[in-house]
Formats: structure tokens, C-alpha cells, sequence
């Protein structure tokens, strides 16, 4: 491995209604362990300002996401969807506002590496994945480790390391292709794989940024049964324009739609798609 996809390797890896929290992060190295839901919140965003030069990307946004919850965010180009999930990652700084992962780490006091070794992983829309390196390897380099990554690849596994492997490929449906070349693999597929690195880091909270995204129609309903196969265990928040796949993972659940930088409509899907804010600023008629 040459020094170029060690650094890619490095960074892809680190980059991965109750009661208010306290204030407490402080930008100290935290984890998932540190991670308190006891009101059942797992993600609480208040207030929440972002301008760049002038224009407000996030405009007071309010937002609570219960854990093992699955929800969809919709919405128009600009709308402040991407915004927000840097937002919640550490990329970008709020102007003002609260937001806090659990009930006591202030996410706006971390770092990106530390935010993500708190327990939230991020996948964005076009699949990264170590296309030289197979399947079973990248889901290898994904776990978490304190050693370098060529150390990673040559280490010997542990059981446990080994059955968590094992159960990701299957959980992901990639055993067939276990030693294949990831680079081989479908635009689908690679997208699952992502997905599986991400559970290497036994995450609490996925952010997937239009997961759909050209899938075929079949791939597309793949993914979609393995949301639904997450949520509850892991708690999703998905960004999607394709409204027959939100249709598929959000029946009984709430949708949130953005506008503007806040939240326009929220509930059921069937109530969001009816709202004539909705449909006259997205859906169209």
C-alpha cells in the first residue's frame, strides 16, 4: 500500500422530545459508551444557525431524532439537508444553536474524528470504498483500531474480529463476493459495502446521504429492506429525493422536510406529501 492510500485509508476511516441535555463535551476524546439516551433521544439539534457570506444555509432549525428511528429527510436543492448533516458531523461549525448527540456530548465541541468515534457515521452519496483491496479487507481496514493501516491488514484476527467480519457480510449480502476485488463490484453493491464499513465502526447513528442514487430498480428495493432490517438496532437518518424508496422504508414512520433551512412539515408520510407547503415548494403538482 503506498503512502497515498494510507493517508485516503486514515481519513476515510476517522471520517466515518425528552428532557434538555446538559452541556458537557467539552472537545474531549469521548465514546460510545459516554452515549446517554435514558429520554430516548439520540439526536437533538436546537436553534441551530449557519451562514456562509450572507446566506443562511440553516435558518433556527429544530430537530429530534429518538433512538433506533429511521427517518427520512426530504426536501428541495438548498434546502439545508447536506448543511445540517455537516453540521452534525463536526465539518461545519453552527453560527448558534445547541446540538448534542445523546443527552451529554455537545457534538458542536468536537472534532470530525472525535464526533465519529462518539458513535455517528456518515455516507455520502458517491460509495468510497479501497477498490484494490477486497470485500472482507475493506470491511478488515474498517475496524476500529489503534494500529497503522498497513499493521491492520497484516495483523492477525481475532474470533470475535473475525465472526463480526462474517456477520456484516451477511448482513450486507456480500458473502459470494467475500475475496473479490471491491473495484469489480456493482455501484450498488459498492454502496453496501460503504455501508458495512461504517457497522465495522458499531455505530449508533447513520447519516446516508441519497443511498438510492443510481441503483437499479432492484438494488434500490435491496437497499431499502436492509434499512428496514437496521433500524431499531441502529438509528438512521436518510436524505433522499427518490420518493418510491421513501415510500418503501418510510410507511408508519415520521419524514422530516426542509425548506429554507428549517423544517417545514413533519409526520407521517402520507400527511408530509399532502401538506400544500410540501407540495408547493417539492413535489409539485
Amino acid at each position: 500500500m503506498n503512502a497515498a492510500m494510507k493517508d485516503e485509508s486514515s481519513a476515510h476511516i476517522s471520517a466515518g422530545g425528552g428532557a434538555q441535555p446538559s452541556a458537557l463535551g467539552g472537545g474531549r476524546p469521548t465514546d460510545a459508551s459516554q452515549l446517554d439516551t435514558t429520554h430516548g433521544v439520540i439526536l437533538y439539534l436546537e436553534g441551530i444557525n449557519v451562514s456562509f457570506d450572507g446566506f443562511k444555509a440553516i435558518n433556527n432549525l429544530n430537530l429530534t431524532i429518538d433512538r433506533g428511528e429511521l427517518r427520512c429527510v426530504i426536501g428541495p436543492n438548498g434546502a439545508g439537508k447536506t448543511t445540517m448533516m455537516d453540521v452534525i458531523t463536526g465539518k461545519t461549525r453552527p453560527d448558534n444553536g445547541t446540538a448534542f448527540f445523546g443527552q451529554t456530548i455537545d457534538l458542536t465541541k468536537l472534532s470530525e474524528p472525535q464526533i465519529a468515534h462518539a458513535g455517528i457515521g456518515r455516507k455520502f452519496q458517491k460509495p468510497t470504498v479501497f477498490e484494490q483491496l477486497s470485500v472482507y479487507e475493506n470491511l478488515e481496514l474498517a475496524m476500529k483500531t489503534d494500529k497503522g493501516v498497513w499493521a491492520s491488514l497484516r495483523a492477525r484476527l481475532t474470533g470475535e474480529q473475525r465472526d463480526h467480519i462474517n456477520e456484516n457480510l451477511e448482513l450486507i449480502q456480500l458473502q459470494d463476493q467475500a475475496h473479490r476485488p471491491s473495484g469489480l463490484l456493482s455501484h450498488g453493491q459498492k454502496q453496501w459495502l460503504e455501508i458495512g464499513m461504517l457497522l465495522m465502526q458499531k455505530p449508533q447513528l447513520l447519516l446516508l446521504d441519497e443511498p438510492a442514487a443510481g441503483m437499479t430498480d432492484a438494488e434500490t428495493e435491496r437497499s431499502g429492506e436492509l434499512f428496514l432490517s437496521l433500524a431499531g438496532q441502529y438509528t438512521l437518518v436518510v436524505v433522499e429525493h427518490d420518493m418510491d424508496f421513501i415510500k418503501q422504508i418510510s410507511e408508519d414512520r415520521k419524514v422530516t422536510c426542509l425548506h429554507e433551512g428549517s423544517v417545514l412539515s413533519e409526520g407521517p408520510l402520507d400527511q408530509v406529501q399532502n401538506d400544500e407547503r410540501v407540495i408547493e415548494v417539492y413535489l409539485g403538482r
